[in-house]
């Protein structure tokens, strides 16, 4: 451990900051981590203390990636917010954040074509804006054709998000992100790699970027925008979604947003690619960061270092770090102090266990 704090003058990632109506002590970002251990789509007792442990007092976290349906999920044990019981489940988990002085946001998704038949209720085909499968993703390949989505079908999507948002709000989160990153179902529609439609939803970059935006629309009008944010990643071609114009993507879909006032963009580094290890590249979210009016989360591949810079530089409101607080629970503090991180052991990401790469890191004072 290090010696000697370092003062917020030379930590700006340490410094407070207003997001909206939520005052934050600092502006390290727990993002969303999806952990496979909400058995059967319920979250489970264990997240308590895996949340409470990252937990500081006014500091932003952000729920793992959280089913707005049945017919959303993709993935073994990721959890929903579908049903009463999973929204009874969720709220201890709430609790113990706030009882912590957290501020505590809901990830809601639709994996989309992500998916396979095997976790669509009565086996269904997933659904997509396309009937077109993604190639393997991060080593899996056992994706079932989609369904291409009728025109008169989307509205009911629409509210799915909207039931989803209004359920973590039950379940006390104080705000919501809507995920349209990562090749899942909205992305799916706004990258011209995917969408291949004919109708008000494909072709020019308004008409994909339409179902987002109506999804945008109905969450902010049930919750209100001020407790809204949005998640996107325009540069990556994850899940075999990819643009051909990807900046003229994240520039339309800032401005757009700004036209709701949400209370954030988290947006994802054009470094980051499919393994999740950082690549150079010519691009840069600053001019999205430029164009967005409210506050900017930068997220993907980040240290301590360059998060500090991103702060100082005005590159970033707040930085997100994800693997390292996976690893880290005090990971705040270890910047405090300058102190050595704990490796994170990739392989426990997504198992089934509810202590082991979950629970078991230790903080500085176990070091």
């Amino acid at each position: 451990m290090a010696a000697a704090t370092l003062p917020s003058s030379e930590q700006p990632l340490l410094t407070p900051y207003r997001m909206g109506k939520f005052s934050l002590s600092h502006r390290v970002v727990l993002p969303p981590l999806t952990r496979q251990r909400s058995y059967g789509n319920v979250p489970q007792p264990h997240a308590i203390l895996y949340y409470s442990q990252r937990t500081t007092k006014g500091g932003l976290l952000i729920s793992e990636a959280t089913g707005v349906s049945d017919t959303a999920q993709g993935y073994t044990d990721t959890p929903g917010i579908w049903t009463k019981e999973q929204v009874e489940a969720w709220k201890p988990i709430v609790n113990a954040v706030h009882e912590k002085g957290g501020i505590f946001f809901c990830q809601i998704w639709h994996v989309g074509r992500v998916s396979n038949t095997g976790f669509q209720p009565n086996g269904q085909s997933p659904i997509s804006s396309t009937d077109k499968p993604p190639r393997s993703v991060a080593g899996m390949d056992d994706f079932s054709p989609p369904r291409r989505l009728k025109t008169e079908e989307i509205p009911e999507i629409v509210n799915h998000f909207r039931l989803a948002a209004r359920n973590a709000i039950e379940a006390g989160f104080d705000g919501i992100e809507i995920h349209g990153a990562h090749g899942y179902l909205l992305e799916q529609f706004m990258k011209d790699n995917v969408n291949d439609r004919t109708d008000q939803y494909g072709g020019s970059l308004e008409n994909r970027c339409r179902f987002v935006l109506e999804v945008v629309e109905a969450v902010c009008q049930e919750v209100g925008a001020d407790k809204v944010g949005v998640r996107l990643s325009p540069f990556l071609d994850h899940a075999d979604a990819g643009d051909s114009d990807p900046e003229a993507l994240g520039l339309y879909m800032m401005e757009a947003l700004n036209k709701y006032g949400l209370v954030y963009a988290h947006v994802v580094e054009p470094r980051m690619i499919i393994t999740g290890e950082t690549l150079q590249t010519p691009h840069s979210l600053l001019p999205f960061r430029k164009a967005f009016k409210g506050t900017f989360i930068a997220v993907g591949g980040y240290k301590k270092e360059d998060g500090n810079k991103a702060i100082a530089e005005g590159y970033a409101d707040l930085v997100a770090f994800g693997r390292l607080f996976l690893a880290n629970p005090d990971l705040p503090r270890r910047f405090e102090l300058d102190a050595p991180l704990t490796k994170y052991d990739r392989t426990t990401f997504y198992t089934s266990d509810p202590v082991i790469g979950y629970t078991d890191y230790p903080f500085l004072e176990e070091v």
